[in-house]
């Protein structure tokens, strides 16, 4: 084992450094998921038909349904291998990813038989027409029905492979799936090649994820004496301090997933009763949001491991110090991003459609949704050390307090009081609260590991 190499990493190199090798290859990887579905959106909106483009945008909270599986067995998982990699128990790591990774294969299997099994209600509750429901089923069938299982296993196997610090091998399996969808999608998607539209992207993203999964089982089988990821299923066991360190930190980040999708899936019902355009505006508007929140997330995620050792290994002092690094840096770049969407909202826009009406709808969405951008970096931070440090209760809290109690009541008044338009700002609403509640939290933390030093 390189043991000395992820022991310098975490203890030893200098934490402006340290933090880099991690978080930029984590953000590389969430940026892949926005690629994927900027990919989709930027390919299917130059046919300029509106229903192709809501398909792909009403399919959108099953894909972010994903993440629940993901987020349990790929954020829970990595959280347990890096605070056991930090107390030196290396079985426990090995059997931890045996775990994760055949738990997660079968709630991907179980994902895709039934949304394959329930896929008529399922689309009508998504907020699919009789005009978009052909399309949206045809982008699914590839995306979802076959396609969950390499889609969530790949994710899965990222957040393993970065557990031990290798963020760079993570970043190269996922990004090498994302450069093939971009490559396919023009090639199913557009006239003058297979012309299939919203069902081109779908397979194209298909291809892309299958590919993905190939490149990490190929880096399992080359690095298997040098990595403590294991997916031997002869070692596959059932140990219950495993299996609370998993879940303890992986329920939590599922639910709140969860809890995202059903904020999406409200969003995309309210501007479907507004018509094609407006839901197609949404969608374009969400994707363009989510390049600087997935960047936010991913320098989140990405010092997870180096926080989870810290935490585990008694370093507090260094911990701390990677989290005031990071928070100066998220805080400054979503600022930054906030003043560029703000006054270049239409030009954006623009890039993706042609249509001044979808043009006009999205860019009053994105000046609402980007006020939020400064505040929901703190949130994601926070959410981020508790995930790290095994605080899954207060993830949880934070979940709950993020969509039930704060951004779904606001969709509905900011809806009434200003519809359509007043939907952009529900999520700044609820990130205001959050991110006071983040800096409260964090502020205890500190003080409680500084009293126990």
């Amino acid at each position: 084992m390189q043991d000395e190499n992820k022991i310098d990493l975490f203890e030893r190199i200098p934490i402006p450094k340290a933090v880099a090798r991690l978080a930029i290859p984590t953000i590389l990887s969430s940026l892949v998921m926005v690629l994927y579905n900027l990919a989709d959106t930027y390919f299917v909106g130059m046919l300029n038909d509106p229903v192709q483009n809501a398909a792909v945008t009403l399919a959108a909270p099953v894909l972010l349904a994903f993440n629940a599986v993901n987020n349990l067995f790929g954020v829970g998982t990595s959280s347990m291998m890096s605070r056991a990699l930090g107390r030196k128990e290396f079985e426990t790591v090995k059997k931890s990813s045996v775990f994760g990774f055949y738990c997660a294969l079968a709630f991907a299997l179980m994902f895709s038989l039934l949304c394959t099994v329930f896929k008529q209600p399922l689309l009508i509750l998504l907020g699919a027409t009789p005009k978009t429901i052909d399309a949206t089923a045809a982008y699914m069938k590839w995306t979802v029905n076959f396609g969950a299982a390499p889609a969530i296993m790949n994710v899965v196997m990222a957040y393993m492979v970065r557990s031990e610090g290798a963020a760079l091998h993570a970043s190269l399996g996922t990004m090498s799936g994302c450069l093939l969808n971009i490559f396919l999608d023009p090639i199913f998607i557009l006239p003058g090649s297979l012309n299939m539209g919203a069902a081109g992207a779908g397979l194209a993203t298909f291809l892309s994820n299958c590919f993905a999964c190939c490149y990490f089982f190929l880096l399992m089988f080359i690095k298997r004496k040098n990595t403590y990821v294991c997916i031997n299923p002869r070692r596959f066991a059932i140990r219950k301090a495993i299996v609370f360190g998993i879940c303890g930190v992986g329920i939590p980040a599922s639910i709140q997933n969860l809890l995202n999708v059903t904020g999406m899936t409200i969003l995309n019902n309210f501007a479907s009763s507004y018509g094609e355009d407006a839901v197609a505006a949404m969608g374009i508007t969400q994707k363009v949001n989510t390049v600087p929140m997935q960047i936010a997330l991913g320098l989140s995620q990405g010092i997870m491991p180096l926080v989870s050792y810290t935490y585990a290994s008694g370093n507090h002092k260094r911990m701390k110090n990677t989290i005031f690094f990071t928070g100066k840096i998220v805080v400054g770049f979503t600022a930054s991003v906030f003043l560029i969407y703000y006054i270049g909202a239409g030009g954006v826009i623009s890039l993706f459609m042609k249509n001044e009406a979808i043009i006009a709808y999205g860019t009053r969405f994105l000046r609402g949704f980007c006020l939020g951008l400064p505040f929901l970096c703190m949130d994601f931070l926070a959410v981020g050390v508790f995930q790290a440090v095994g605080m899954g209760r207060e993830a949880l809290i934070f979940a709950i307090m993020r969509k039930i109690i704060l951004e779904i009541p606001a969709l509905y008044l900011w809806n009434y009081l200003f519809p359509l338009y007043g939907l952009a700002y529900a999520q700044f609403t609820a990130e205001v609260v959050l991110a006071t509640a983040a800096v409260i939290v964090l502020a205890r933390l500190f003080k409680r590991l500084k009293a126990g030093d």
